[in-house]
């Protein structure tokens, strides 16, 4: 198979990963939804900035006997591996980043297709009196001190009112009743809040789609962000690039919106006018909301919309798609169009003096990246650090950039490390900028850390220079050993 044009939506991926061994386990085991899903995959593969104990780079799971939701099964993991992402996007792992900034220069427009689309195989509409999206889809808790369940991945589909453009992103979104769901949009960052904000000043509802269980190409790429991506950017128009073929959209059965025709479940609503006043956790009062992905339990927010569900339409023996918050999945789909991004933004300013860029899971896909740099005359000495700059200015949330030489493997941390203890000194190889702002869920990013920092979400970027000066570059030279393949002595 071919995996970058042959895979149109999570069943197709999760049958790709079939075919490949140690991908992906199936288990039989009855498993519940509240905490334990979660809690089982945390030492399997989750990864991230989850608390160690936990495997990196893990198979994916699926769940086949979820407790309370007979027929259904729940899929994890399955974008938790750099390497697995790389399978399912038919290229190395190395290449990932300048993929899917080329798909991104390139984008295929998505299409609509008559219904009804395989998302609408059974259909439940909130007017019928036993509706209850607890029951009807199997979102599950990370912790035990959640808001409530969670929808992790739902690719949130919405218009703008005034401009008829159409924006996919993901959103976290909490039940909260038979027919409501929180959703946070955090002000100013994301294209679905804009037209939330702008239907509100219209006294009018925003209609909503909300896509679950998709094409692993449709994940990642809706996770781009300005300046790559303007408000009116269809990201579904990248994931068409990636597949060589467009995204397939059907119209929703019970509001004027589409919905991703081939997902597992599709849940359509309205958010309300001047809605944006939910109290996330104001069932369970635990104070908070859900793992972030920094790492740590983000607050339980008063600030979320309501969206009030018009139905719910899902696939015959419905596949639900979830990830732990501070998961390799996050690492994956946020770093992933982030290092797009920065090597878009350098290679156009600096053409081939970045080789490549990977933002780190450390920093969850968001506040790292170490950049490969190349220094080939005594001119390009600086322009390393011009580059990071590039890299801020394509990514605002970024806090830290790590250059190294081009003879380090930046996806290798031992070996960055290793550059920073040998070619790196605090006094002349770091750079600070102060006063910026950056990312609020940085805990360190609050007046109450330092006095320095004004504002929650203000932080010193900084600049980690572990290059070697060009004119030493002779004295820096690593050991060179024989250059040959090993396996005639491994399997001879």
């Amino acid at each position: 198979m071919d995996h970058r044009t042959e895979i149109l939506d999570l069943r197709g991926a999760l049958e790709a990963l079939r075919a490949e061994p140690g991908q992906l386990i199936e288990t039989e085991v009855e498993v519940d939804p509240m905490a334990e899903l979660s809690g089982v995959y945390r030492y399997v593969g989750a990864g991230g900035t989850v608390m160690r104990p936990t495997r990196v780079d893990g198979p994916a799971m699926l769940f086949k006997n979820v407790k309370g939701h007979p027929g259904a099964s729940v899929a994890i993991g399955v974008l938790a591996s750099r390497a697995r992402v790389a399978k399912l996007f038919g290229c190395g792992k190395e290449e990932l980043g300048r993929l899917v900034r080329d798909c991104a220069q390139a984008p295929v427009q998505p299409v609509v297709t008559k219904g009804p689309a395989p998302a609408q195989e059974v259909v439940h509409l909130a007017s019928e009196p036993d509706f209850d999206l607890s029951r009807l889809i199997p979102a599950p808790t990370n912790t035990p001190v959640d808001a409530g369940p969670y929808i992790t991945l739902g690719m949130c589909y919405a218009t703008h009112p005034d401009t008829g453009l159409s924006d996919v992103t993901i959103h976290r979104m909490c039940i909260q009743g038979r027919d409501e769901l929180s959703i946070f949009l955090q002000p100013g960052s994301r294209h679905i809040g804009a037209m939330a904000e702008r239907a509100t000043e219209l006294g009018r509802p925003l209609p909503i789609s909300v896509s679950i269980g998709v094409d692993p190409a449709i994940e990642v790429l809706s996770c781009f962000e300005p300046p790559t991506t303007p408000l009116g950017f269809n990201e579904l128009s990248i994931a068409g690039a990636l597949r060589r073929r467009p995204v397939e959209l059907v119209d929703c059965v019970s509001i004027a919106e589409r919905a991703i025709a081939r997902a597992e479940y599709v849940i359509e609503g309205e958010i309300l006018p001047g809605s944006n006043n939910v109290v996330e956790d104001r069932n369970s009062h635990t104070g908070f909301a859900m793992p972030e992905f920094p790492g740590y339990n983000g607050p339980a927010s008063r600030e979320c919309w309501l969206l009030k569900v018009k139905a719910v339409t899902h696939r015959r023996s419905p596949i639900m798609q979830t990830c732990i918050g501070p998961s390799e999945e996050h690492v994956n789909m946020a770093g992933i169009p982030t290092e797009a991004s920065i090597l878009g933004m350098i290679d156009r300013a600096l053409p081939g003096k970045v080789l490549n860029c990977y933002a780190h899971r450390s920093g969850g896909g968001k506040y790292m990246a170490v950049l490969q740099c190349r220094k080939t005359v005594h001119t390009d000495e600086g322009k390393q650090r011009q580059a990071a700059l590039l890299a801020f200015s394509a990514f605002p949330e970024l806090k830290h950039v790590i250059l190294v030489d081009e003879d380090v493997d930046i996806f290798d941390s031992d070996d960055v490390l290793w550059a920073m203890n040998t070619r790196f000194q605090g006094d002349v190889d770091v750079v600070t900028i102060p006063g910026v702002r950056c990312h609020p869920l940085d805990p360190s990013s609050n007046p109450a850390y330092s006095p320095s920092i004004a504002d929650t979400g203000v932080s010193t970027k900084t600049i980690f220079d572990c290059t070697v000066p060009f004119a030493l570059k002779e004295r820096f030279r690593r050991a060179p050993f024989l250059e040959l393949d090993p396996e005639k002595w491994l399997h001879g």
